[in-house]
């Protein structure tokens, strides 16, 4: 993999470049958020570790410039010592794909990197599936609902995926989470996380819901009258 990593603690950057490139991986860095932006923006990388609080860019900040602004879709893995939810709802939000709370475990660091290069780099060859008003392609990584185009970070999209490819069945939170993060299982908020994002984007501005949590057991897509009968 081809790595950029923007963090301004140079003990934790230093360890971090030396253990990827330990690991065969080509490496880049920046201690700030303004080289770090320029760097992701001129470069192709296959994932970004960011760090969230960065002096001259804050990384909510330099996320959202480089979805919106220079339109990179590089997987991006934020690494912040902030353990509230509602920060990490601000990092996905943002354009974060996955997040890691400090300190964070090297080995585990390069595993969710590799996880998210493969799901950023594969095409799955599947037909598209649609459920009542909502469609999704896998080909073209489109999803829809009653004609408008929903934009979704991948982990989301990927648990999208999960539920319309099994809906109406219920799907086990441990079956989502080894799906997405495999043996790399993320903390106890992760999931929670991105599902709020998700029923965010593809509920909240609609009338219907088709997107439930099935307490004790896991979530589900169906259609809200038949999810009541």
């Amino acid at each position: 993999m081809h790595v950029l990593i923007i963090e301004d603690n140079r003990d934790l950057a230093s360890n971090m470049f030396d253990f990827m490139e330990a690991k065969g991986h080509v490496v880049d860095a920046a201690g700030d958020g303004i080289t770090g932006l320029h760097l992701a923006v001129v470069n192709d990388y296959d994932a970004i570790v960011l760090d969230l609080m960065l002096p001259g860019m804050d990384g909510i900040t330099l996320c959202k410039k480089l979805r919106t602004e220079a339109g990179k879709h590089t997987p991006i893995l934020m690494i912040t010592a902030r353990d509230e939810l509602e920060d990490k709802i601000r990092g996905l939000e943002a354009g974060a794909d996955d997040y890691l709370v400090k300190p964070a475990e090297l080995r585990e660091v390069e595993l969710r990197l590799r996880v998210l290069q493969r799901r950023g780099s594969g095409l799955t060859q599947k037909r598209g599936m649609a459920v009542a008003d909502l469609s999704l392609d896998p080909l073209t990584i489109t999803v829809k609902r009653a004609g408008t185009q929903i934009l979704l970070p991948p982990i989301p999209y990927k648990i999208l995926e999960l539920l319309m490819a099994r809906s109406p069945q219920v799907v086990a939170r441990g079956d989502i989470e080894r799906a997405i993060w495999g043996e790399a299982r993320p903390d106890s908020d992760s999931l929670r996380a991105h599902w709020y994002l998700l029923r965010e984007l593809v509920d909240k501005p609609f009338q219907s819901k088709l997107l439930h949590t099935v307490r004790g057991f896991g979530y589900q897509l169906k259609v809200e009258d038949e999810s009541q009968a």
